[in-house]
């Protein structure tokens, strides 16, 4: 594979969203499939004059198919990123880390699949958008996390703000998609549930228009119906009689 001649002379930006889509940019020029996720793919998925609760983003993450390490790695090298040598030997399998020491900025990146609190595949539908994994594993990637903060909540409420419910090919987030990725994982599902009813919750708190807190409210409860219609496994359903007597959930040592 060529050298990415996009990011041979360029030093990391210092807007993550600019950053972000330079390295997407370097990498389909050079025959890498790479999409962002986190904070610079909600901002990415929103309206031009931002997300509907705009946060500070301070990484960037991004997910590439299984196979492409080394690609990957030669890349962002290129394009300015010292590699974490340690952690990548011992985790380089599902995960790697790098370091921007121009804007002091960690980047993640996500092999084949998003593993925090939960595993969730996110590299089998990557052609789908130009930049950003598509909103229904962008979405899912923020409703897996047990302990919610701030920021991510902020990013639940701009996704289901921006974006309807859609079925199938339709434009929105895939509720379908969702439903049938809690339906196989009764963990999945069970902190999804939690999730969704703090985040309805605590929509009113925010500073924002009342119609918007009510779309907001709205759409989140259409998406647990639709999660709820979806028949579940055969797993799921074992698992779902220990309950939650047994954790359900991984312990990451942070969040997305």
């Amino acid at each position: 594979m060529s050298e990415p001649v996009a990011v041979r002379a360029g030093a990391p930006l210092e807007d993550p969203i600019h950053e972000g889509r330079r390295l997407v940019d370097a990498a389909t020029q050079s025959g890498l499939t790479l999409r962002l996720l986190g904070g610079v793919a909600v901002y990415l998925q929103s309206p031009p004059a931002g997300p509907l609760l705009p946060r500070a983003i301070g990484d960037i993450d991004i997910v590439i198919r299984r196979g492409g390490r080394t690609a990957v790695t030669r890349l962002l090298t290129t394009a300015g990123y010292t590699p974490d040598e340690m952690f990548n030997t011992l985790h380089g399998a599902r995960r790697l880390a790098f370091v921007d020491e121009t804007n002091q900025r960690k980047l993640d990146v996500f092999i084949e699949e998003f593993s925090m609190c939960h595993d969730v595949p996110i590299a089998g539908r990557l052609d789908r958008d130009p930049y950003t994994i598509p909103l229904a594993e962008l979405l899912l990637t923020k409703l897996q996390i047990v302990q919610l903060n701030e920021r991510d909540q902020r990013d639940i409420y701009s996704l289901t703000y921006h974006h309807p419910m859609a079925n199938g090919r339709e434009q929105g987030v895939e509720g379908a998609f969702i439903a049938e990725i809690c339906a196989k994982d009764w963990g999945l599902w069970r902190t999804v549930k939690a999730t969704i009813e703090s985040c309805r919750k605590n929509v009113a708190g925010y500073d924002i228009d009342p119609e918007a807190s009510a779309l907001i409210s709205e759409r989140l409860a259409g998406l647990w119906a639709r999660i709820e219609q979806e028949p579940k496994s055969a797993k799921w359903r074992l698992r779902s009689r220990v309950g939650d007597r047994m954790r359900w959930y991984n312990e990451p040592e942070e969040n997305l």
